[in-house]
């Protein structure tokens, strides 16, 4: 059995399925746009801003991690910051070989300066065909409503999804809160994205009961969920996920960051790996968990003793469970799989 190197982590094709384009950028452009748009920050020195906005530390609640996002946020509000930060974004994913990328957005929270939400998708779009074009990565967008936000305000960006479908648009997501903002309120932008062809995946049992997981499944019919930690708490519907392969995007640094899982050594996602869940290994948010692929495969490897098995299932069920057509997810598979065989028989 091989060991299990950064190096090797490092050469290995691989998905982000589970990643938030606000959270994600750099923090040398989060301090650049703050200073170019008059954006008050705490200090514009780097080590000092990770540490007073406590990126890459755990947080006591879900809202406290959420509360990071603000001035990120506030530094997106331009088209032409918002489609740099974006490539950047796909430019860093794709130096640790990420073949396959995913961000996701809410686009009305870009339009405090004047923006509309289609300027900041089409924005967006640009930034994604570059990276496409020059990195020879695949992106795709997901557009996120939020749940604790007007059902008509959602229903309008599950539209703008579906207008964008052809040009890089594949999903919809509900993001946010999860107690006291139930999915079933959106089934309307929900359905409305189905009908259009758009695959679902959403925000269920992070910082909430295997009930959220349930209605994102059974209610809403989504194909994937985000973290999904509590999944273990209902044997029944942790069956139907593993039998009807529906895909867990699971965000370990993230989830214990969140207080999601208490720590690391219990995260649950060797034993979904053991026991045939569709997991992959995601980032959700770069810079706000202070994290990259790589770290995330390095940390559940030091903490799980996962092995090269559980790797490889990793990766497979990341490039399974991508918003792609089946032709292009099948190449993609078959890519990975020879190189894996270069890279372990070396």
């Amino acid at each position: 059995m091989k060991h299990i190197s950064r190096t090797l982590v490092e050469k290995l094709p691989k998905t982000d399925l589970h990643c938030h384009f606000d959270g994600s950028i750099r923090l040398e452009t989060l301090i650049d746009l703050a200073k170019r748009r008059g954006v008050l920050l705490p200090t514009y020195e780097p080590q000092v801003l990770m540490e007073k906005m406590k990126y890459g530390r755990v947080r006591k609640t879900l809202e406290e991690y959420l509360a990071g996002f603000e001035p990120l946020v506030a530094v997106l509000q331009e088209a032409d910051d918002i489609e740099r930060a974006f490539f950047e974004i796909c430019e860093d994913a794709a130096l640790e070989k990420v073949w396959h990328l995913e961000l996701r957005y809410c686009p009305y929270l870009h339009t405090k300066k004047g923006l509309t939400s289609r300027e900041v998708v089409q924005s967006c779009t640009k930034a994604a065909r570059r990276a496409e074009r020059e990195l020879g990565m695949s992106v795709g967008q997901i557009l996120c409503g939020l749940k604790h936000d007007q059902r008509e305000s959602i229903l309008e960006v599950a539209k703008l999804a579906a207008e964008f479908r052809s040009e890089g648009v594949v999903g919809f997501d509900m993001a946010g809160p999860e107690a006291g903002f139930p999915i079933r309120d959106h089934l309307e932008a929900i359905y409305y994205a189905k009908r259009n062809h758009l695959f679902i995946t959403l925000h269920a049992g992070e910082s909430y009961g295997p009930q959220s997981i349930a209605q994102a499944i059974y209610d809403a019919g989504a194909q994937r969920i985000g973290h999904g930690t509590s999944l273990m708490g209902d044997p029944e519907l942790f069956a139907f996920v593993v039998n009807n392969r529906i895909g867990v995007e699971s965000c370990p640094i993230s989830n214990w960051h969140t207080g999601s899982v208490k720590s690391l050594d219990e995260h649950p996602i060797k034993e979904f790996i053991e026991r045939g869940v569709r997991v992959s290994i995601n980032t959700d948010n770069r810079l706000c968990s202070d994290t990259t692929i790589t770290e995330e495969i390095i940390a559940v490897v030091e903490h799980l003793d996962l092995t090269t098995e559980h790797i490889h299932k990793l990766l497979v069920n990341g490039f399974k469970s991508a918003f792609l057509p089946y032709a292009q997810r099948a190449r993609l598979l078959q890519a990975f799989n020879q190189e894996w065989d270069n890279l372990i028989n070396k």
